[in-house]
């Protein structure tokens, strides 16, 4: 059973086929999929998300071995905004995308330390694995503010092409420790003090 999620701004809901029809008229653009692995179609069919959804997200996730979310505005629940994933892998454990008017709002930051949180403390999980395009900038400062280290660099296909790719890693321990440290800074920020 895959749990629902909140942050201060987003509701992140497990996954369900109904949600399909929305994500088809958002996910199909180039911003979004170019730094997407290869193995998603493009030119994107106009059925690609159904098929997505029903043939290999929803059967992965009864088997336990992927967690999909929709993300929605909590101001406007009804609408989905991006998805968040975690999957079991060897060095690919989160994957995300938001929609073109959600993005470079944090939107994402709050939505991958909420997953990255039910890797370690729900699934029990001792060490996730991302791979990020050298090039996706914006993908890339998500893992390095949540304080994840390259362990690796290679080249990997995307849809946009072939770019070279960045392995970050961060254990469970680390994972914690970051957090403590965040919420010391941002108590700090408040003008708080920490006993």
């Amino acid at each position: 059973m895959i749990h629902a999620l909140e942050t201060p701004r987003l509701l992140l809901r497990p996954l369900e086929l109904a949600d399909a029809e929305q994500v088809q008229r958002i996910f199909p653009e180039w911003e979004i999929v170019r730094f997407l692995a290869a193995t998603v179609p493009w030119p994107f069919p106009s059925d690609g998300v159904l098929t997505y959804y029903r043939d290999r997200a929803l059967p992965a996730m009864e088997r336990g071995d992927e967690w999909h979310w929709s993300l929605r505005l909590r101001t406007d629940p009804a609408t989905v905004v991006g998805c968040v994933s975690l999957l079991k892998g060897k060095d690919h454990n989160r994957g995300f995308w938001i929609g073109l008017p959600w993005q470079r709002q944090g939107l994402m930051n709050e939505a991958a330390d909420a997953v990255t949180d039910y890797w370690f403390d729900v699934l029990g999980f001792p060490v996730m694995r991302v791979p990020k395009a050298v090039e996706n900038t914006g993908s890339r400062r998500i893992s390095e503010k949540q304080g994840m280290r390259v362990v690796a660099v290679e080249e990997r296909a995307y849809v946009g092409g072939r770019f070279l790719t960045e392995i970050r890693k961060i254990t469970a321990d680390e994972w914690r420790a970051h957090q403590t440290e965040k919420t010391r800074e941002a108590i700090c920020e408040r003008g708080g003090f920490i006993r």
